[in-house]
């Protein structure tokens, strides 16, 4: 396992790290149980994995609880990341909606507190706003408190996970301007570049780490997903489309020389091509069981892609049509 620091902080993380979103909802057409959570954290921390990304939302805690349990008498061996700013308190967590969003300097306090109990530990490592908008990243409020956190030891540093699904260039570009945000959070894969190309451009002159997630395009990549494939309304992949798999896997096909070339799986070369990329700190594939912990930890043994099969990729990628992004819209 390789380990890269995260942006202007001193933390260093695997370039592999464990979403944990996954272990507390079955947005990815399953439900694990507690007992398989555990064993899968465990799992990733055996094979090199350090970084461990939640939110408070996910599971309205238990993903949290599940980490706490799990590695509380080995906290200072890992890297735990939360996220706050919806209110789940008194509202049920129905499919995909977004729930109510705050970042008061009430709520973050206590959002804080709450977390750190359900980890059982003193401190995260990186704290982060879930989704903010505009008005927040522009908000000197809400960053001031989070300063304070960094002052008194209960996080080392921030970051701003931009969501949900892809888009909010202008909250990410400005986010990096903030003097301790270490990294951004953001959709990105071989298929989906945009804008987190541009991204990690600035992140590299900002020393910010991007942290990447949906690197399989919602399972186009690792072949989970196809043409005959029925997804469950309840699977957080129901937002994709019939017409987006189609040519989704239309430019796959593209991509295969390329992968064939390297001896590599489309799944390989979509993971090693994130790797590769300068302002990239650490990649989150969506994991369902301990042998796809496996399977993706196999995936960072080196071999990076040359800069040539960047330059191809990339030459292809501006071939394809654009797509529409997410924006609060102001930043239009």
């Amino acid at each position: 396992m390789n380990y890269n620091k995260l942006g202007k902080s001193d933390i260093k993380v695997s370039e592999l790290g464990f979403g944990a979103w996954s272990i507390a909802l079955d947005w990815w057409g399953k439900k694990i149980e507690e007992d398989e959570g555990k064993r899968m954290l465990k799992k990733a921390y055996d094979l090199g994995i350090n970084f461990f990304e939640t939110g408070d939302m996910y599971g309205k805690g238990k993903s949290e609880k599940l980490i706490g349990e799990v590695f509380k008498d080995m906290r200072e061996e890992i890297v735990i990341s939360t996220k706050y700013g919806y209110d789940f308190s008194e509202v049920e967590q129905i499919g995909h909606s977004e729930l109510p969003q705050k970042f008061d300097e009430d709520f973050t306090r206590k959002a804080l507190r709450n977390s750190l109990e359900r980890l059982q530990t003193d401190h995260v490592d990186m704290y982060g706003l879930h989704n903010p908008k505009l008005k927040h990243i522009r908000d000197n409020s809400i960053f001031n408190v989070l300063d304070s956190f960094i002052a008194d030891g209960s996080i080392k540093t921030y970051q701003v996970a931009l969501g949900p699904a892809i888009g909010w260039t202008q909250e990410g570009l400005e986010a990096m301007e903030r003097p301790n945000v270490s990294a951004v959070q953001t959709v990105y894969n071989i298929l989906e570049q945009t804008p987190g190309n541009e991204l990690m451009r600035k992140a590299v002159e900002k020393d910010v780490g991007i942290l990447v997630r949906v690197p399989e395009a919602s399972g186009i990549l690792t072949g989970k997903v196809n043409a005959e494939t029925k997804i469950d309304e309840k699977d957080h992949r129901s937002v994709r489309k019939g017409e987006w798999i189609k040519a989704s896997l239309q430019k796959v096909e593209q991509l295969r020389p390329i992968a064939e070339k390297n001896d590599l799986t489309i799944t390989e070369l979509a993971m090693k091509f994130i790797m590769t990329k300068k302002g990239f700190a650490s990649v989150f594939p969506t994991v369902i069981s301990e042998d796809e912990i496996v399977n993706y930890v196999e995936m960072t043994k080196g071999q990076y892609i040359s800069a040539s099969d960047m330059k191809e990729i990339e030459e292809l990628y501006n071939t394809w049509p654009e797509y529409e992004l997410k924006a609060t819209p102001q930043a239009n």
